[in-house]
Parts: structure tokens; sequence; C-alpha cells
């Protein structure tokens, strides 16, 4: 019995793409897949049918189109067209009308699509064909699974390379819809979400692996800033259960405006929801900052560093420095309400910070570790020990005492493997 055929939604302004949406639909329904054309025009005539019309999107995004063209903007028309199309395709998506996502735009589109796209689950497909892509697309992206297909010419008329663009694109979404969706399995073991940074690498494979032999999954985000609020977001949506926190550079990079920020929620979530964690402050001892190659700014010249990369700096923060870091931490970690616990490597917080490393400073580590168990609320166990943060033992009592805390009571969320 052949399986019911997949639907991807399609996104565009039909005014200015309509004969590549056309195309479009003609090249998924060639793939044995139905095309839901939604229309994120305001003005002109729409070049092609569409499925879902801009009326329909601009009224469930709370304007009528009629009221919205008098004065149209794109600052005003903008937050309609992306509430009232991600409010009519999150109802498709959990109805099961639509397996897939493929979004077709210059600058504005992009912006549009991808915001549009950022509402839908992750591991739902999102695939975005932009004469943008080839540039920075952390804005488009933020911190959700969209592919992002760079159209190489402009989308204005067909020819040869954007047919082929466009066939390739239409495969890549039905391709997407066919594969087998996120697989939730709630009462099972919850999956654990990790952190990690370079100078932890070492630690964290061999977490991996413990976890592993323990019988439980585990999604590994790198602490750059993004990974950090994906893992925060996910801890949300009940996709992670508990959390191995091994990195908290992130909070580091907040106080000092590194690269690695991460974000007004990063460190907040799992204690909100009282989800098992264990915390280890790797790589906060560090900043982490993009410099022109092999420059020290004049702000960290007094301080020990080192280049991680020719382009990114590592500065150590000093004692005082490190105090507010610790404050900071103490601060976001205050709605922790129990099963958590914090482990301090007294001989060091990155591979960095070890004896005989660029960054080695054992009075600012214990003035960070002081400041730290004087300001952590009371729910939260504290834990030092005479190791490193990637010391083979020290691992493993994290990730034991992670699974202990784990399976002393019921999962508190949803489980999913990856």
């Amino acid at each position: 019995m052949s399986e019911p055929a997949r639907t991807v939604a399609v996104l565009a302004t039909l005014d200015t793409k309509g004969r590549e949406v056309a195309l479009l639909r003609e090249q998924i329904e060639a793939q044995g897949c139905r095309a839901l054309v939604m229309d994120l025009g305001v003005l002109g005539t729409p070049g092609t049918r569409a499925d879902v019309t801009r009326e329909e999107i601009c009224a469930a995004g709370g304007m009528p189109l009629a009221e919205l063209v008098r004065a149209p903007t794109r600052q005003a028309a903008a937050p309609v067209i992306v509430a009232g199309a991600s409010r009519l395709l999150a109802e498709r998506v959990a109805r099961g009308d639509v397996h897939a996502v493929l979004g077709l735009g210059g600058t504005q589109g992009t912006s549009t699509g991808t915001a549009i796209m950022q509402s839908l689950p992750y591991g739902f497909p999102k695939v975005m064909v932009s004469t943008a892509a080839a540039g920075d697309v952390s804005a488009f992206v933020g911190i959700k699974d969209i592919t992002m297909m760079f159209s190489v010419g402009d989308i204005l008329g067909l020819n040869p390379l954007l047919r082929k663009i466009l066939a390739n694109a239409a495969g890549a979404a039905c391709g997407m819809a066919r594969a087998a969706p996120l697989e939730r399995r709630p009462g099972g073991r919850p999956v654990v979400g990790m952190t990690n940074l370079g100078v932890l690498t070492d630690g964290a494979l061999r977490a991996l692996a413990r976890f592993e032999r323990k019988g439980y999954e585990v999604v590994v985000f790198h602490a750059v800033g993004s990974g950090g609020r994906a893992m925060e977001q996910m801890l949300r949506d009940g996709i992670l259960g508990a959390v191995f926190d091994y990195a908290l550079g992130e909070i580091t990079d907040e106080v000092f405006h590194g690269l690695r920020a991460g974000g007004k929620e990063r460190l907040t979530v799992a204690g909100a929801l009282g989800l098992p964690q264990v915390l280890v402050p790797g790589g906060a001892e560090h900043v982490g900052l993009f410099v022109p190659p092999d420059t020290v700014p004049e702000r960290w010249r007094d301080h020990l560093h080192v280049f991680h990369s020719p382009v990114i700096l590592a500065p150590r923060c000093n004692a005082d420095e490190l105090r507010q870091v610790a404050r900071e931490i103490a601060r976001r970690l205050g709605t922790t309400h129990g099963r958590a616990v914090l482990f301090l490597p007294r001989r060091g917080t990155s591979r960095y910070g070890m004896p005989g490393g660029p960054l080695h400073d054992p009075a600012g580590d214990q003035a960070f570790f002081d400041e730290l168990v004087a300001r952590l609320p009371r729910s939260i166990e504290v834990q030092e020990r005479d190791a490193g943060a990637e010391d083979p033992a020290f691992v493993d009592e994290c990730v034991d005492r992670l699974v202990a805390l784990i399976e002393a009571g019921a999962p508190r969320a949803g489980a999913a493997a990856p």
C-alpha cells in the first residue's frame, strides 16, 4: 500500500515570484507530493494561483488586507504577514496536513519566510531558497534548523540555472517531507542536552561515551551563543529532559560582550522546569572575542590571553571579573528548585586553565569558586574536586551524578530521539 502524498507548503510573494512559484508547484507535483502555495504578497496582482490567499493570511494576522493596503509599508505589513502565515501554517502542521515548507525570496522575502519558519518545531523540514544565502544568514536561521539554498542569480524570471535550482529545492523539500519525523517517546529515558567548547572536547567525548553506555542519548551543543540558546529552547519544547551543562562560557561572554554570549534566557530554563541538571563552569575563565588577525585589543592587553585561532582571542578574566561572572551565574540559577548539582574543578575549568596552560590562574579560580558558593541558591548542591574539567574521573562522576538525579524521579519532560 503506497503512503499518502506529502504536502510541501510554498512561501512566496506571488506578485513578483509568480512564474517561479508555478514552476515549483510543477516540480513538487512531479516528485509525487502536493504543493500548498501561500501568498505572502500585499500589493500587485498574483502571478499564479494561491492555495492560501493574502487575504486569508492578513485576516489571520489580525488586520484585513484592505486596511493594510491603505498606507502600505514593509514595516507595517511584515508583522501581519508573519503572524498570519505562522498561525495558518502551524494549524496545518499540527493536523498533519503539511510535511515540509519551502520558501523563495530576496532579502525581504527571506526575512519574512524565515521568520515564519522559525515558528515551526525542530525537526520539521524547512528550506529557504534565497539570494542572500551566500552571506551571513545568522539573522535568518536564528536557532532553528533552516536549510538555506543560494539562488546564485536573482529570483527574477526563469532561466536554465534558476529552473535547475528550483527543481533541486523541490526535490530537497519533498525528500525531507518523506523522512521520518522527530521521534518522541514520552515516559522513556529523557534525552540529555550537553554543552561543549573546543577546550573541553576530550571531556565531552568521554561524557558522551559514558552516557551512551548507560543507555542515554545526548544532543551536544557547541556553546558559542546559538548552541546554548537552542538548548534552552529544546528544553522548553520538551525535546530534552535533563542537562549536563559542561560549558558556561556563554555567561562570561554575556557579561563581557564576547562572541559566545548566550542571551538572557541562558541557564534559566532547566531550573525553572525542575529538570535534572549537573553544571560545570567549563570555559568560564575566559572571554571569546573576534579580533583582527593576531591583534589584542587595548582593553585586554594586561590580561593573560591566548589565540584560539588567528581571529579569535581568548583573554583570561581576572579575579574581580570572574566574581562578576559568578554573580551572574547565581542570579540566573535563582529560580532553580532542586535536582541540580554544580561541580567545581579546582585544577582548571578548561584545557587553557590547567597547570601549564596559557590561562592558568589558581588564585583567580578560587575567587570565582568562592563567589559562586556564596551566591548560589541553597537549592543547588555544590561539589568541589581537586581535578581539572577534563579529568576522566571528574567527568565520570558528573555523568553518573546526572544519571542518578534522572533515575531518582520520573522524567519531567517528553523525550525525543534525534
